[in-house]
């Protein structure tokens, strides 16, 4: 588990929403019970409605994603299922997707 990683979403009243989650927190506090996460959804939910600096996409498994970042949030450790991606080659964009949610800039 490291940050950046992409999980499966084993919450069953979410996980259609939203199948996958973005662990962003840091690797300094990985022994939390608590890891902060982004959902990631279907682009195809959001088609026309994402702001490319708000909520960024990536393809995982030749399907686009988009990073709800207005939704991130804390959840146990054990919400989280099989890691399926590792999105640290985007750390900028995610970083810079976070920071504009909390700085407007």
């Amino acid at each position: 588990m490291g940050q950046f990683s992409v999980f499966n979403n084993k919450n069953a009243e979410s996980k259609g929403r939203y199948p996958l989650l973005l662990d962003v927190q840091s690797e300094l506090l990985a022994s939390l019970e608590t890891r902060l996460v982004v959902p990631l959804a279907p682009a195809a939910d959001y088609k026309g409605k994402a702001m490319t600096t708000l909520t960024p996409s990536f393809e995982i498994d030749q399907k686009s994603y988009v990073m709800l970042t207005p939704q991130m949030a804390g959840i146990a450790r054990t919400e989280m299922g099989v890691e399926v991606a590792d999105l640290s080659n985007h750390r900028q964009d995610i970083i810079s997707a976070i920071d504009f949610l909390i700085t407007g800039f």
